[in-house]
C-alpha cells in the first residue's frame, strides 16, 4: 500500500456508511476554499489523495504561496462519493501543514530582521508517522528540517553525556567512530559550551539559557572557532526568539511542529450532475 492509501484506510475503515446510504452514483465537482490567511503547504499531498481516489484535480495555487481569506485553492471533479471520501484527510493534510509553514514564515521573517541569515529549525518533537510531511512544511515555510532520523547527525545530549563522562571524551570518541557527520553537543552552562568548542565540535546548541548568557557563550566559542555553528533552543517563544536570533545562527523550536495552530480551509461541493449511463450515451 502507498503512504495515502494506509491514511485513506486509517479514515475510511470498512466504508463510507453515510455516503453510501445518501450518495449514488453522481459526478461532479467541488472548491477548496483558504478561510484564513497564510502560506499554503499540503496541496501536493492533496492532490495525490485524490489521484488515489480516481479524482481529477485542478490546483489553483502552489505550495509556498502566500493565500488570502476565500481564495480557491484546488478544484477537483468526479464522482461525488469519491470527493466525499478524500474530503477529511485532504483537509487535515492542508490545515496541519498550512499552519506549521505559516508560523515559520512568520517567526522566519521576523528574526532575519536582527540577523538575516539565522536560520529557524524543526525538532523531532513530531507526530509519530507523520514527520516527513510537519519537516516539509517548515521547508515550505521557509526554515530548516534539521535532523530527520537519529543517523542524521551526531547529536550528544545530556543524557549522553551522562553516560560518557565528560563533553570532551564524548566529541574524542564520536571523532575516532565518523568523519562523515557533523558533531553538535548539547550544552547548559558557559563553560560547556567553550569545551565543546575546544574539543572540536561543529555545532554548539546552548539549551534553555537566558539572552545574555547565550550572548557571552557565542561570543566565546566564535572567538575559539568562528567556524562553530551556535543553536540556541528552549524557551524560545513567538515573542522572545528575535531576541536570540542576534547571537545564534539557528534556532531549533519544536513547537513550530507539535503545536502550531492549524490553517482552516474548506471544501464545498459546486456542481452535481448524474452520473451518464450506457444507454444515455447511446441515446440520439
Amino acid at each position: 500500500m502507498t503512504k495515502m492509501e494506509v491514511y485513506l484506510q486509517e479514515d475510511v475503515g470498512f466504508g463510507d456508511i453515510t455516503s453510501d446510504i445518501l450518495v449514488k452514483d453522481e459526478l461532479g465537482s467541488a472548491r477548496i476554499t483558504a478561510d484564513e490567511e497564510g502560506i499554503l503547504a499540503g496541496l501536493e499531498e492533496a492532490t495525490e489523495i485524490f489521484r488515489e481516489l480516481d479524482v481529477k484535480s485542478y490546483p489553483m495555487a502552489r505550495d509556498g504561496d502566500r493565500v488570502t481569506k476565500g481564495m480557491d485553492v484546488l478544484v477537483v471533479e468526479g464522482p461525488l462519493k469519491k470527493i466525499l471520501l478524500g474530503e477529511r484527510l485532504v483537509l487535515n493534510f492542508l490545515m496541519k501543514m498550512s499552519g506549521i509553514a505559516t508560523i515559520t514564515n512568520a517567526l522566519s521573517k521576523e528574526c532575519k530582521k536582527y540577523n538575516p541569515l539565522v536560520k529557524i529549525a524543526a525538532t523531532r518533537k513530531t507526530t509519530p508517522g507523520f514527520r516527513l510531511y510537519e519537516k516539509k512544511a517548515v521547508v515550505i515555510g521557509g526554515g530548516d528540517p534539521h535532523r530527520y532520523r537519529l543517523d542524521d547527525a551526531i547529536l550528544i545530549k545530556d543524557n549522553h553525556l551522562r553516560v560518557v563522562g565528560s563533553i570532551t571524551q564524548a566529541v574524542s570518541k564520536a571523532k575516532s567512530v565518523s568523519f562523515t557527520k557533523k558533531i553538535e553537543v548539547e550544552v547548559e552552562t558557559i563553560e560547556q559550551a567553550v569545551e565543546a568548542a575546544k574539543a572540536g565540535a561543529d555545532i554548539i546548541m546552548l539549551d534553555n539559557m537566558s539572552v545574555e548568557k547565550v550572548e557571552v557563550a557565542s561570543l566565546a566559542v566564535k572567538k575559539l572557532n568562528d567556524r562553530v555553528l551556535v543553536e540556541v533552543s528552549g524557551g524560545l517563544t513567538a515573542e522572545n526568539a528575535h531576541r536570540y536570533a542576534k547571537h545564534a545562527d539557528i534556532l531549533s523550536i519544536g513547537w513550530i511542529t507539535h503545536s502550531a495552530k492549524a490553517m482552516q480551509f474548506n471544501l464545498e461541493i459546486n456542481s452535481i450532475k448524474a452520473a451518464e449511463t450506457a444507454e444515455s450515451r447511446e441515446s440520439p
